[in-house]
């Protein structure tokens, strides 16, 4: 139920003609990427390893619209893609610029201190939906305004979510046996989720590292939801 491919997804991906919904976690903006290696050069987790840095480009409002601009006519359902809030207005703009009916961002909350003590923490990263307009998309019906994440050493990559959160998202964005398109695999957290939850997913990786990560993750196994 997961294709894995190694590569650009510019590259990887261009056979992928339709899909049912897109679900991601694209690289956040600049600033995002910036601070986060700063803050945690030469820091540890609790269990004595190194803290993760970001080691894949941040991506630009112009990186926003050549990915929203590609899968736009290629996604019949919803395209689903994380961002911090510097990124959010760029990415709700290239889905109303694509013809895409854009919703307002869903907060996803991980409650975690801030590393410098000189203001609040950020707590949130944000899901930016956007659909078809059409009536059988119109439909779907109403969905959560915000989602709770736990904090999670992740798989090895810095940035990676909970599977159970990943779950989540994919159950309310798409069907049983629905194909998902994950452009940005990292440690192959939504294509587990997708093939736990039932979906089919075909998902591209463009460093090997992580692609090798996700690749022996999958290989373990995952449970599919059989009810």
């Amino acid at each position: 139920m997961i294709d894995l491919r190694l590569g650009r997804w510019q590259d990887t991906l261009a056979d992928v003609t339709t899909c049912d919904a897109v679900i991601c976690d694209p690289p956040y903006s600049a600033r995002t990427h910036d601070a986060t290696n700063d803050h945690i050069a030469g820091s540890t987790m609790p269990d004595g390893s190194d803290r993760q840095s970001i080691a894949y480009s941040h991506f630009t409002s112009a990186d926003v619209v050549e990915f929203v601009s590609s899968w736009a006519p290629r996604c019949t359902g919803w395209i689903g893609a994380m961002t911090d809030d510097d990124l959010a207005p760029a990415w709700k703009e290239a889905y109303r610029a694509a013809g895409l009916y854009a919703f307002a961002s869903v907060p996803i909350v991980q409650r975690r201190p801030r590393l410098v003590g000189d203001g609040p923490s950020s707590w949130a990263v944000y899901l930016m939906v956007a659909r078809p307009r059409n009536r059988e998309m119109a439909t779907w019906g109403c969905l959560p305004g915000a989602y709770d994440a736990p904090t999670v050493k992740g798989a090895g990559i810095a940035g990676c979510k909970p599977l159970g959160l990943m779950r989540a998202i994919v159950r309310d964005y798409s069907r049983p046996g629905d194909l998902i398109v994950d452009p940005f695999c990292g440690s192959g957290t939504t294509a587990i989720a997708a093939a736990s939850e039932s979906r089919r997913c075909i998902t591209s990786e463009e460093l090997p590292d992580h692609y090798e990560i996700a690749r022996k993750r999958i290989a373990r196994g995952y449970t599919p939801d059989l009810f």
